[in-house]
């Protein structure tokens, strides 16, 4: 895939301005520059001459700190143990909020556009909309936090700096946070991430719009009920071919900060984890922004992982490992807070202190903190003409159409066409829920332009009959009457089941992959009660779901993978159902569907070649990876590899020709995967190297390349290396030789590479 930066150039910087509205001038930013006891202005310090370069001028700022002022920095909140880093008055420096999440929208304090879960946008498989949706959430926080700014709001989440993307790998089907992620793949994954990160900060030649944070670093897979005190056990090879490579293309994109995770690895603590945070983060991958713990992971190390003797050894050992800034939580005493204890003990120097606080600063300077507004375009974006604007709701609807999975589609009852349908019947736990269809980390109110399924259908015909039959998608207490009275007589019917967050999120993993409560009871009924009409099932969730009865019930004829779709979730199915422009589905399942537990390691078993991930799968799964059907069908030919044989470091190029065969305009995804042949050493059973979305006109055709890079061949062997053998090359809508075959095909080739062994290190 192409670089997000070179593919994008300088549209970012003026994408949402230019769509959203243009302000008036008038800025945020509130000047800091002015004594507050004599009302004058204060000394022109060198840190705030904005002709010198960025290094001198944070050497400058941190050199007229003092030690406490220092440590108060390197404490989210200072001595309160939250909130903004405090204020040095007589410096004229202000407060800085770190505290803010932007994983699928400014969501997290007040109105602003709700995307989808970053696990439903994965599945659309298209870095440009990643791109889009990071692109709109940057203005959105920028916008909202220029206005909290100008009225002193300073509490979580008035900020700019963003505890996002999460890109952890969605290694088992029962962790509580796979909606947070982009999927089992970690090349899919790297790919996205570096999308979201050049559109969260943007390309501007000076400043960021907002800075992202890639989290949780690392190994951080699950379970979540044990997160605390859980001991990742990971092999090196694990480690850099699955865990670690997402987080490189996160540096590699220039993100400005890394979070440090709960869990240890290999015995120690991951927010005090030299080898990770030092000498793989910045020694080999050159990372030079801030490494931020996550709430509380540096305030249980002497508890909970019994790694530490107290909170000074804790400040000690986090700060000499390579943590930046302690994010620790109301009423619990901040581990940096004895930071002074450390240094009196000279178990760390001031010099430490300093160097862990530059990139903070830098980050700083990099938002424009200490630079006049007018120099800056982002102060002049203001919350009404930005935050919900049309353009975004919009770009809502048709983000969450592209993360929808057709997973079947009997005899095409789908597109629909509501005119000929009298009586449609809108049932399940989510057919009128507002609250579940956003997932973890959600908007704080239901968004002012929210539509769940059930009012986002009501309009398509003369009568549409409700019937929830479940309070909660727990559903516990489940009403057959309801579904009975809705679904009787009716002429189409739409099922909207699935999880939510009372049945997975962050903190809560689930205990199996069966729908929830009498889930199912419900579906069955609905098919018994429609009495041969069409049943079409919605599905909202994260985790894998056993619908096993669907698959193979002819009662239910079509089946659609939602995800959480969020503020857009009525207008995106009543779009997908007909068959609106743009809306035929196109979506891909981002992880692995299996038939059944049996067929997964424990969700504590971090060796992947137990069978986690398509990669290393044992078996058929229920549905694989990379699954998706279309309204229309699509065929491959024409594969062409332009070298039969490369050398050790090279890479390879492949061309091919998509067609659409059917009546209908239609998105595909071209997915690249290669298998070592003759390796040394145990590798994948696949590898994703590329893929594309791509939409196709009704009869039309496209040619398509791809550049298969040398770091995709890497094997591991005391290090990634590249060695002598042979690739095959699979290219098609789905992976090759699976069970549930689409109409498309799947063409193969291979190529050799030649030489001797390299260093992966050595190629870049």
């Amino acid at each position: 895939m192409a670089d997000p930066s070179r593919r994008f150039g300088t549209f970012l910087v003026i994408t949402v301005i230019s769509i959203c509205c243009l302000v008036d001038g008038s800025s945020a930013w509130k000047s800091a520059t002015k004594d507050s006891q004599s009302g004058g202005m204060l000394k022109d310090f060198p840190f705030r001459n904005t002709s010198l370069p960025w290094e001198k001028r944070v050497d400058d700022l941190i050199g007229r700190l003092s030690l406490d002022e220092m440590i108060l920095q390197l404490a989210r909140g200072g001595a309160r143990s939250n909130g903004p880093a405090p204020p040095v008055p007589e410096l004229g420096i202000g407060p800085h909020q770190w505290n803010n999440e932007c994983l699928r929208g400014a969501v997290a304090a007040g109105n602003a556009t709700s995307f989808p879960e970053a696990l439903g946008l994965s599945a659309a498989f298209s870095t440009d909309l990643i791109f889009k949706v990071a692109n709109a959430t940057a203005y959105e926080v920028r916008a909202k936090f220029n206005n909290n700014s100008k009225n002193n709001r300073y509490s979580d989440h008035t900020g700019i700096s963003c505890f996002s993307p999460v890109i952890n790998i969605m290694r088992h089907p029962l962790w509580g946070r796979n909606q947070e992620t982009y999927g089992e793949d970690p090349y899919l994954t790297g790919e996205l991430v570096k999308s979201f990160v050049i559109a969260l900060q943007g390309n501007h030649p000076r400043y960021i719009i907002a800075n992202a944070g890639c989290k949780h670093f690392a190994a951080y897979c699950g379970p979540d009920d044990t997160r605390f005190q859980f001991d990742a056990k990971v092999t090196d090879v694990d480690l850099f071919q699955t865990y670690l490579p997402a987080f490189k293309e996160c540096v590699k994109a220039g993100s400005y900060s890394v979070m440090c995770s709960y869990n240890s690895v290999n015995g120690i603590p991951a927010c005090a984890n030299k080898r990770l945070l030092t000498d793989i983060l910045r020694d080999d991958w050159g990372f030079k922004g801030y490494v931020v713990s996550d709430e509380l992971a540096m305030e249980i190390m002497p508890v909970s992982h019994n790694f530490t003797k107290n909170y000074t050894e804790t400040a000690a050992k986090s700060l000499t490992a390579g943590c930046n800034l302690d994010l620790a939580r109301n009423n619990v005493a901040t581990v940096y807070n004895y930071l002074n204890d450390a240094v009196t003990s000279k178990m760390i120097t001031v010099d430490l202190i300093k160097k862990r606080l530059h990139p903070l600063f830098y980050t700083r300077f990099r938002l424009g903190e200490f630079d006049p507004p007018e120099m800056n375009p982002f102060t002049m974006l203001e919350v009404d003409r930005v935050v919900e604007c049309p353009e975004h709701q919009e770009l809502a609807v048709q983000a969450a159409i592209k993360t929808f999975v057709l997973l079947k589609n009997e005899e095409n009852t789908l597109p629909v066409d509501f005119k000929s349908v009298n009586t449609l019947a809108v049932v399940g736990p989510f057919a009128n829920n507002s609250d579940e269809l956003s997932g973890d980390y959600a908007p704080d109110t239901v968004p002012r332009f929210f539509k769940n399924p059930f009012q986002g259908l009501k309009d398509s015909v003369k009568n549409v009959t409700l019937g929830q039959g479940c309070d909660t998608p727990i559903c516990d207490k489940y009403q057959q009457s309801q579904i009975a009275m809705a679904v009787t007589g009716a002429d189409f019917v739409v099922v909207c089941l699935g999880t939510g967050v009372g049945v997975e999120t962050e903190g809560q993993d689930r205990k199996k992959i069966s729908l929830p409560g009498k889930q199912l009871q419900l579906l069955k009924d609905a098919v018994m009660f429609a009495s041969g009409k069409p049943v079409i099932l919605l599905l909202f969730n994260a985790g894998p779901l056993d619908i096993s009865w669907a698959l193979s019930n002819s009662g239910v004829n079509a089946i659609v993978e939602c995800f959480y779709p969020s503020q857009a979730t009525g207008e995106s199915v009543r779009r997908m159902l007909i068959n609106a422009p743009g809306a035929n589905p196109g979506g891909r399942l981002p992880a692995t569907w299996p038939a059944s537990l049996d067929q997964v390691p424990a969700i504590d078993d971090y060796d992947m070649s137990h069978g986690s991930t398509y990669r290393y799968f044992k078996g058929e799964p229920l549905i694989p990876f990379g699954y998706g059907m279309s309204y229309t069908t699509f065929s491959y030919s024409n594969l062409k590899i332009d070298s039969s044989s490369i050398k050790t470091c090279q890479n390879e190029t492949l061309h091919v020709t998509v067609s659409n065969t059917g009546a209908l305009d239609g998105d595909e995804v071209t997915q690249v995967y290669i298998k070592w042949v003759n390796a040394s050493v145990p590798t994948p059973n696949l590898q994703l190297v590329g893929f594309s979305r791509t939409e196709i006109k009704a009869k039309g055709m496209v040619s398509l390349t791809f550049t298969i890079e040398a770091r995709m061949m890497a094997v591991y062997k005391d290090q990634l290396v590249i060695e002598p053998g042979t690739i095959e090359v699979y290219v098609g809508g789905q992976q090759p030789n699976q069970k549930m075959s689409l109409s498309s095909n799947v063409l193969q080739g291979s190529f050799k590479i030649t030489g001797s062994t390299v260093p992966l290190s050595k190629c870049q």
